[in-house]
């Protein structure tokens, strides 16, 4: 499993990249992992307000469907539209093309309840 050590993640296998104003959040590599082949994602559209929790749209994979949950509050501020066309990037690169939404983050203590990467890795095995 790769867990990069850079990343926050969720109980819900998303991972949150905090870039000075920006987050960007994506699914985790056990995810897409369990999920198998990736063939569509539904994202939400810029300038949607998002809350810790709620889903903010689906994968869909050749056998099931999983929704997406915010890890944080916020304002999405870009969504991947690569993936409109080439939804394998969430599986082939999943912390890097195959990151999903970026959030202007609005309430900056929700940080502090999301896991480093060894919690995560200990919470997935």
């Amino acid at each position: 499993m790769n867990t990069p050590n850079n990343l926050l993640y969720t109980k819900d296998h998303e991972w949150a990249k905090y870039d000075g104003d920006e987050v960007t959040i994506g699914i985790t590599d056990f995810a897409q992992g369990q999920l198998g082949d990736v063939i569509f994602v539904e994202l939400p559209e810029v300038g949607e307000e998002i809350n810790a929790g709620d889903t903010f749209g689906e994968v869909e994979a050749v056998k099931t469907v999983s929704e997406l949950f915010a890890p944080i509050s916020g304002t999405i501020c870009a969504v991947n539209e690569d993936l409109e066309n080439s939804p394998d990037k969430v599986n082939g690169d999943p912390y890097g093309d195959g990151w999903l939404i970026k959030v202007t983050p609005s309430n900056p203590d929700e940080k502090d309840e999301l896991m480093n990467f060894l919690s995560y890795e200990e919470f997935a095995s």
